[in-house]
């Protein structure tokens, strides 16, 4: 049987957006995120994190780096009771300085890798998820992915509030 996943960006989508964020103790929650994960999750929805970090192909933080980060993300979600399902990650950039990174790929939003891959090893229905973030990127995956998507506003400041205020779909 196939599940339904909330996929969501990282960037001002679950964490206040900080440009190459290069450390663990930058990471901050957005107000209300857990609150609107909780609502999701209870609906029955799967949270997966699909975030781009060129940062990695730019060579300003290295991957180990970056598993620091999430692991910092995964730590503040479980103290407050939310378990992700995971975490996706393009680390490339066609113009990055990290020979081994600096390529065009298809799990760089806005191409749908990174859910097509989580739909195939989490066993999820892609027609039957949703796609949130805070950019046209971040849709278009989604779109392209066959998710159902949501675009959170540029006046947005806190996670899911606006999908928390919208229950969610069957």
């Amino acid at each position: 049987m196939k599940r339904r996943a909330l996929f969501l960006d990282r960037d001002g989508t679950i964490i206040r957006n900080r440009p190459y964020l290069d450390t663990p103790s930058g990471v901050r929650l957005l107000p209300n995120a857990v609150r609107g994960l909780k609502a999701w999750i209870r609906a029955g929805y799967l949270p997966i994190v699909v975030t781009n970090q060129s940062g990695i192909a730019r060579g300003l933080f290295t991957r180990r780096r970056l598993d620091e980060i999430h692991r910092r993300l995964i730590a503040l979600l479980r103290d407050r009771g939310v378990e992700l399902a995971g975490i996706y990650v393009c680390p490339h950039h066609p113009e990055g300085k990290v020979s081994r990174y600096a390529k065009e790929c298809g799990c760089r939003k806005p191409k749908p890798g990174l859910l097509r891959r989580a739909a195939r090893e989490r066993r999820i229905d892609l027609r039957a998820s949703v796609t949130v973030g805070d950019s046209i990127t971040d849709v278009a995956a989604g779109r392209a992915a066959g998710t159902r998507t949501i675009l959170l506003g540029v006046d947005a400041k806190d996670l899911l509030e606006a999908i928390g205020r919208v229950s969610p779909l069957p």
